[in-house]
């Protein structure tokens, strides 16, 4: 059962110290632990399970989160939210070797992540059924699958629209059965390191820590061991399906000397603006309309017979976006001249350049899908109408497809108040998961001593992956890196007990400080955050141009510039004032990174076009577009350092899959026995 929305999870000794830092600016307090967990996702929890397990009462662990209820996790989906994982039908000959060799299929993926990824895959996912998240299986006991997204074993298991939540609140009551506290409510301003560059603790930001001697309620948490699960760059982008409530936190990791790898690799696609839902699956299986209004919501018309050549073209481009959910340049158009699933995505787009405002209607069939008054699924080709058949879901209109085949998904909007039965969503092309992120090896480490990062802030996917991939990366990720950490632990690395004010000193962003010759108030934050977001949608998202692309960055490199004189008077405004600060400084990291790929001569490829047409060009002149494969073969990964500047990207080649190797169990249980694999 989910666990009550209402209950909270309170951290032990939760009004103790282990003692307090007097500096120039607050009196603040330390609590210092073995092994630090940022981030209550599926990532965060599953990590802190495994760091619980494996060290049991000699370990001090704790999970420090901005918001227990407010990460992706908890509040996104789609229609069947899928995860991804080794097949367990009996009959299937699928293996690690294979999965991995998909999961790298697109490119610019390391081969033993991607081998880890795929071996622990089971691992994970047994232990996710274990504690009692419903994922479906036969009468056998087999948890059968359908085929996702680039993949070739039809590994995709799913529990409906909220997977991912039901993940999370198993994970949440398992790691309060094992007494592990949870410090709600603490945003993260910056990662501190010690003199060696070293992860050394993160500096937060809580109402409950605020007194005369500490007005911005900071608090650091002391350890040797940090595992960042904060999510991915959610609050970088206008136009986006990651949760209102998730902002970044990236940028602290980044700033703190953590190197960025594939921050040129986000994923976009089709999302209902509110909520903020992912329209992939059934969603479009069903073949709604999609409708075009102008700014009031009048003048309603169907506009993808504009762009399509056929009702026909469209309705089959529309149906094979369930499938092909993502926008990719790949499936724009075809040799022949005729234009796929993505390019239902640029319609869209050209609707919403022209000033028009964009829904999808699941109360009437498309016009081009009509034999007379009734539906004729046909008319969307032999895939749609073989599909919908075997699904029963045929004649009527859209909602009641929908019905038939998905009635939960349904549920889904009815739970935010939207009947789509009555209403049409209004929609937009949005930034949905980023594949790159900080850069880590096979452990999941960063390139920071004792600062992991798993889950969506964990750099390990390339150019595309299969979908569901990334809930899976969430556990096995966890899992690993606790592995890493605990063998530390054994072998006597543990949490720093005194921390100098220097150490505070150094990580503590200007803000923070008296004196700020620029005091912002709460509206002037939030006005610029969204001015920020604006500029990197329209630079660093679907279309990217040279140009375009550095006039942004010189915006925000001005803009991160002149924080050295921001300041701030309340507590909540020097929060936002700080989320603003990590958005800029995430947004310099991709925009550099996109820069660099553009000026190499990357050309369009994953999710985005690197192009100097425009979406109605594109669609008019029905030719493929051209895609990047040079790039394919390397990891482009960059560095910040403290004042905010980017170190020369270095393209990486991509590690190759692991050799096959026969291992002989005795030396491999001395090997483990020892703590040599964790290369100590």
């Amino acid at each position: 059962m989910p666990l009550d929305e209402g209950s909270t999870i309170v951290a032990k000794n939760k009004s103790n110290y282990d003692y307090n830092i007097k500096t120039q600016f607050a009196n603040i307090p330390v609590r210092s632990y073995d092994a630090i967990v940022v981030g209550s996702g599926a990532a965060g929890y599953g990590c802190a399970v495994s760091l619980a397990r494996g060290g049991g009462e000699n370990i001090k662990i704790c999970i420090v989160t901005e918001g227990r209820l407010m990460g992706t996790s908890r509040n996104t989906g789609s229609d069947k939210q899928t995860y991804y994982k080794m097949s367990a039908v009996a009959d299937c000959d699928d293996n690690a070797r294979a999965m991995a060799l998909d999961l790298m299929a697109g490119g610019s993926m390391h081969g033993d992540i991607a081998y880890v990824e795929a071996i622990g895959s089971l691992r994970a996912f047994y232990r996710l059924v274990a504690l009692g998240v419903p994922f479906p299986h036969n009468e056998y006991g087999e948890y059968t699958g359908y085929r996702t997204d680039h993949d070739t074993r039809s590994r995709a298991t799913s529990c409906g629209p909220l997977t991912s939540k039901y993940m999370t609140e198993a994970l949440e009551r398992e790691a309060a059965l094992l007494g592990v506290p949870l410090y709600d409510g603490y945003r993260v301003a910056a990662v501190i390191t010690d003199s060696n560059g070293a992860a050394a603790g993160v500096l937060t930001m809580a109402k409950d820590e605020i007194t005369d001697e500490n007005p911005f309620g900071l608090c650091v948490f002391a350890s040797k061991n940090i595992v960042y699960a904060v999510g991915g760059p959610s609050a970088i982008y206008a136009s986006t399906v990651y949760p209102e409530s998730q902002t970044c936190a990236l940028g602290a990791a980044l700033i703190a000397g953590a190197g960025g790898a594939n921050l040129t690799e986000s994923q976009y696609g089709i999302a209902s603006i509110s909520p903020r839902w992912n329209l992939s699956g059934s969603y479009q299986q069903v073949l709604p309309r999609y409708i075009s209004t102008d700014a009031d919501g009048n003048d309603e018309r169907e506009f993808l017979c504009d762009y399509f050549a056929t009702a026909g073209e469209y309705l089959e481009a529309q149906f094979l976006k369930g499938y092909e959910w993502p926008f990719s340049p790949s499936k724009v158009c075809d040799e022949n001249g005729r234009l796929l699933s993505s390019a239902v995505d640029l319609a869209v787009i050209c609707e919403e350049r022209k000033g028009r405002r964009v829904f999808m209607d699941f109360t009437r069939n498309p016009t081009g899908l009509l034999c007379g008054s009734e539906a004729d699924v046909s008319l969307a080709g032999d895939v749609a109408r073989d599909y919908l058949e075997k699904c029963g879901a045929t004649g009527g209109t859209p909602i009641s497809r929908l019905a038939r085949m998905n009635p939960k998904a349904i549920e889904l909007y009815r739970s935010y108040g939207v009947d789509l039965y009555k209403e049409p969503l209004e929609i937009s092309v949005c930034a949905q998961h980023c594949n790159g992120g900080l850069e880590v090896d096979m452990w999941y480490e960063t390139t920071v001593p004792g600062l992991f990062a798993i889950g969506e802030a964990a750099g390990v996917f390339g150019v595309s992956r299969p979908g569901g991939s990334a809930l899976n990366s969430t556990q096995v990720g966890g899992i690993r890196a606790a592995e890493k950490i605990l063998s530390r632990l054994r072998a006597g690395n543990v949490a720093p007990l005194i921390l100098a004010p220097d150490d505070i000193n150094r990580a503590t962003p200007d803000i923070f400080l008296p004196g700020r010759e620029y005091i912002l108030s709460l509206d002037d934050i939030l006005r610029k955050r969204k001015q920020y977001a604006s500029k990197m949608t329209a630079a660093g998202a679907v279309f990217r141009r040279a140009k375009d692309v550095e006039s942004a960055l010189d915006f925000v490199r001005a803009e991160i510039a002149r924080f050295s004189a921001y300041g701030a008077k309340t507590f909540d405004e020097a929060r936002e004032l700080s989320i603003n600060r990590d958005i800029l400084l995430t947004q310099f990291a991709f925009l550099s990174s996109i820069s660099a790929y553009i000026a190499d001569g990357g050309a369009s490829r994953g999710s985005y076009l690197v192009t100097e047409l425009t979406p109605e060009e594109i669609l008019r002149q029905r030719k493929p577009v051209q895609i990047d494969t040079v790039h394919k073969k390397f990891v482009l990964s960059v560095t910040m350092d403290s004042r905010a500047s980017i170190v020369k990207p270095v393209w990486t080649p991509v590690r190759p899959l692991p050799e096959k190797k026969e291992y002989w169990f005795e030396t491999a249980w001395a090997d483990y026995e020892s703590g040599a694999i964790y290369n100590l």
